[in-house]
């Protein structure tokens, strides 16, 4: 899969674990409701490292738990 994917999959499964909707994560990160929706729908293919980092810190945990995850192990990311 590629990064984009794996990136998609992880706000998509951190939504749904925490119970949140796009617009609260919108509002906690300070990241626009669009900005999210193009990374859940893969509308662009690469993400700066600051709008992962506050998309993390909406969801509460920091980078490396955001990134503790299956989909980012060795092996799982194609580009």
């Amino acid at each position: 899969m590629t990064l984009a994917e794996a990136l998609a999959m992880r706000v998509d499964e951190l939504l749904e674990e925490k119970k949140m909707t796009q617009y609260k994560l919108s509002m906690s990160s300070g990241v626009t409701q669009g900005s999210i929706g193009d990374i859940r729908h893969m509308r662009q293919k690469t993400h700066s490292l600051k709008m992962i980092y506050d998309i993390a810190q909406g969801f509460g945990p920091d980078l490396p738990e955001f990134f503790d995850s299956p989909l980012f192990r060795d092996g799982n990311i194609t580009d």
